[in-house]
């Protein structure tokens, strides 16, 4: 048997278990303010990831737009930052 680090060894089991999702979806939303500015942070309410999807809420109309045109460079900034291809998927509530 070959022996593992810690941190492998977590990462390995976070990959085979349910509580990866809810990590990750932790982990954007203590990272979202540093990826987005602090002002696009105040005015998102909510960000989940599920299936592979990232959900965020606002309820301001010109941001929501803005997001929507920005959804390729918000993928790409979540991805590097998670550090792995994990969302694929964008909705803006």
């Amino acid at each position: 048997m070959s022996e593992l680090s810690m941190g492998d060894a977590l990462k390995l089991f976070l990959q085979k278990s349910r509580l990866k999702g809810s990590m990750q979806a932790m982990q954007i939303t203590d990272i979202w303010a540093e990826l987005m500015g602090k002002t696009i942070a105040r005015y998102t309410d909510k960000i989940q990831i599920l299936n592979r999807t990232l959900f965020i809420a606002t309820s301001v109309a010109p941001l929501k737009n803005e997001l929507l045109f920005q959804k390729e460079k918000i993928i790409q900034r979540v991805n590097e930052a998670l550090g792995e291809n994990l969302i694929t998927e964008i909705v803006i509530r």
